[in-house]
C-alpha cells in the first residue's frame, strides 16, 4: 500500500509539474528570444545610424568604422554597403544567415529582412530614411549566448521540478507509512487470530484516529472471541467429565448384572447395554460436534494419498467382516491444508457411513483430484447403497437427522462443521446407479516433492487381532464408527 500511495502521489505531482513547468519554460524561452532579437536590432541600428552620417551627410567614416569594429569585438559580423551595392565597411567575419541577394533586395524596396540559420541571427537594415536608401547594413549575431541562457533556464526549472517531486515522494512515503503500518499490524493480528492464535492482538499506537479505533474494536472483538471459545471449551470439558464418568459406571454395573442374568432378564439387560452404548456414542458425537464448531484449526499441509491409505488400512478389518472392499483413485502428491487430525476424522466418519450403507459384496470408492472450479483439492467417498432422496440430502448435515434407530445422526454434522472450519465445503450427490457420493472441497496445500513410502499392510493373522481392537474401539468411539442413515429412495 505504501508503494501504491507513493506512486499515485508521484504521478499526480509529475502531471502538475508538467502542466506548470513546461508552459513556464516555453514562456521564458519566448521572452529570451524576443529580448535577444531586440538587443540585436538595437546594435544594428547603432551601426546603421553611424553609417548614415557617412553615406548621407558625407561625414568621415571614422564613427561608422568604430561601430563596425565594436561589433567585431562582440563577435558580431557587420557589412555596410552603399547605394550602389559596394561594400565599404566590414568586420573580419562576414557570416550571414541571409542569401547574397538580401542587400540588393533591401536597396530596391527599402524593407528590412531578418533570418536565422543555425547558430546566427542576421538582420538586413536600410540606411537612412530615403527611398531608395543610402545604403544597406547586414548585421549578424551568434546565438551562443542565447542558447546558453536557455539551457541555464531549463536546467533550473528541471532541478526545481525534481526537487519538488522528491519532496512530494518523501512526504507521500511518510504519509503512506503512517497510514499503512498500523493496517499491516492489524492485518497480521487478524491473520494470526484466523489461524487459531486466540491471544493475537493488534498493537497500534500511531496512525490515523480511525485506524486506531479500528484496532481497538478488533482487539475487543478478539478478546470476546477468546473468552467465548475458552468458555465453550470449559463447558465441553465439564460435560465430558460429568457425563462419561456416570455412563462408564452404569455400563460396568450392567455388565456385572448381565453376567449372572438368565432368560428375559438377560435380554432386557442386553438391550439396556445397547442403549448405554448408543448414549455413549451420542455423547461422544456431541462433544466432537462442539469441538468442531468452537475450534479454530491451525492448518497444516497433509498428503491426501497417505491419509487415505492409512485410514483404509485401519478400516479394512471392519470392511472385510462385512464383505466390502475399498478402491482409492487419484493422482499422487495432492496436498490439502487442514487442521491436524481433521482429515482423519473426516474420513473415519465418511467410511463409517459408507460401510453401514454399502451392501455385502459392494465397494466403497475414494476419489481425489484437483478442484476444477478453484485452487483447492477435491475428495469424494462413493458408496452404492440405498442412497438418499433430495429432501434427505438437504437436511443430512443437521444434528440428529437419522432415519434408523442405530445411528445418532451426528457423523455428517461433524463432517460438515470440520470442512467448514477449514475453509472448504461439503456436498451430497446421488451416485449414478444408486448410492450416495459425499464430495469435499478443501483448500490446497503446498506441493510436496518427497516420495511417498507406503506403510506395510498387516498380514491376515495381524488383521484378526487388529479387527478385535477396532471393533472394541467402535463401541466406545462414536464418530469413528457412527453412521448416519441413508434413506431409501
Amino acid at each position: 500500500m505504501t508503494r501504491r500511495i507513493a506512486l499515485s502521489v508521484g504521478a499526480l505531482v509529475v502531471a502538475l509539474l508538467v502542466l506548470a513547468v513546461v508552459p513556464l519554460g516555453i514562456s521564458i524561452t519566448d521572452r529570451e528570444h524576443d529580448s535577444f532579437r531586440e538587443e540585436t536590432a538595437a546594435r544594428a541600428r547603432a551601426v546603421a545610424s553611424a553609417a548614415e552620417e557617412h553615406l548621407s551627410d558625407n561625414k568621415p567614416d571614422q564613427e561608422a568604422a568604430e561601430q563596425v569594429a565594436n561589433a567585431g569585438q562582440h563577435g558580431d559580423c557587420a557589412l555596410v554597403y552603399d547605394r550602389h551595392g559596394t561594400l565599404i565597411l566590414s568586420t573580419a567575419c562576414q557570416d550571414s544567415a541571409l542569401p547574397p541577394s538580401a542587400a540588393a533586395d533591401v536597396l530596391r524596396d527599402g524593407r528590412p529582412q531578418t533570418g536565422q540559420n543555425g547558430d546566427r541571427l542576421t538582420m538586413a537594415l536600410p540606411i537612412g530614411d530615403t527611398n531608395p536608401p543610402a545604403g544597406v547594413l547586414i548585421y549578424s549575431r551568434p546565438t551562443d549566448s542565447l542558447d546558453q541562457q536557455l539551457l541555464t533556464v531549463w536546467g533550473w526549472l528541471t532541478l526545481c521540478a525534481l526537487g519538488a517531486l522528491g519532496a512530494a515522494l518523501f512526504v507521500a512515503n511518510r504519509l503512506a507509512r503512517w497510514v499503512g503500518q498500523p493496517l499491516v499490524a492489524l492485518d497480521g493480528a487478524a491473520a494470526r487470530l484466523g489461524e487459531g492464535d486466540l491471544g493475537a492482538r493488534a498493537t497500534v499506537t500511531n496512525g490515523p484516529p480511525e485506524v486506531r479505533r479500528l484496532a481497538a474494536t478488533f482487539n475487543a472483538m478478539a478478546a470476546r472471541t477468546e473468552n467465548l471459545i475458552h468458555g465453550h471449551r470449559a463447558v465441553i470439558a465439564d460435560v465430558s467429565h460429568q457425563l462419561r464418568t456416570p455412563l462408564t459406571a452404569l455400563r460396568l454395573r450392567l455388565d456385572l448384572l448381565a453376567a449372572d442374568a438368565e432368560g428375559d432378564t438377560a435380554q432386557e439387560l442386553a438391550g439396556a447395554q445397547e442403549e448405554i452404548a448408543r448414549l455413549s456414542r451420542m455423547v461422544d458425537g456431541l462433544l466432537a460436534v462442539a469441538r468442531a464448531e468452537n475450534a479454530v484449526p491451525r492448518q497444516t499441509s497433509v498428503r491426501l494419498d497417505r491419509v487415505v491409505a492409512d485410514r483404509i488400512a485401519a478400516w479394512e478389518p471392519v470392511a472385510e467382516e462385512r464383505e466390502i472392499g475399498f478402491t482409492a483413485r487419484g493422482p499422487a502428491g495432492l496436498t490439502a491444508s487442514v487442521g491436524p487430525g481433521d482429515l482423519e476424522q473426516l474420513l473415519d466418519n465418511l467410511f463409517a457411513n459408507a460401510l453401514e450403507a454399502a451392501p455385502a459384496g459392494g465397494r466403497v470408492e475414494i476419489r481425489t483430484r484437483r478442484d476444477p472450479e478453484g485452487a483447492g483439492v477435491e475428495l469424494a467417498v462413493v458408496d452404492h447403497g440405498p442412497g438418499m432422496d433430495a429432501a434427505a440430502r438437504e437436511r443430512a448435515f443437521r444434528r440428529f437427522d437419522t432415519g434408523r434407530e442405530s445411528g445418532t445422526g451426528l457423523g455428517l454434522a461433524i463432517v460438515h462443521r470440520l470442512v467448514t472450519a477449514n475453509g472448504g465445503r461439503a456436498t451430497l450427490e446421488e451416485t449414478p446407479g444408486g448410492g450416495l457420493t459425499v464430495r469435499l472441497s478443501l483448500p490446497a496445500g503446498p506441493a510436496e516433492t518427497r516420495p511417498f513410502r507406503r506403510e506395510r499392510r498387516p498380514q491376515r493373522g495381524e488383521r484378526s487381532a487388529e479387527k478385535s481392537g477396532e471393533r472394541g474401539s467402535e463401541k466406545s468411539s462414536g464418530p469413528a464408527a457412527d453412521g448416519d442413515a441413508q434413506n431409501t429412495p
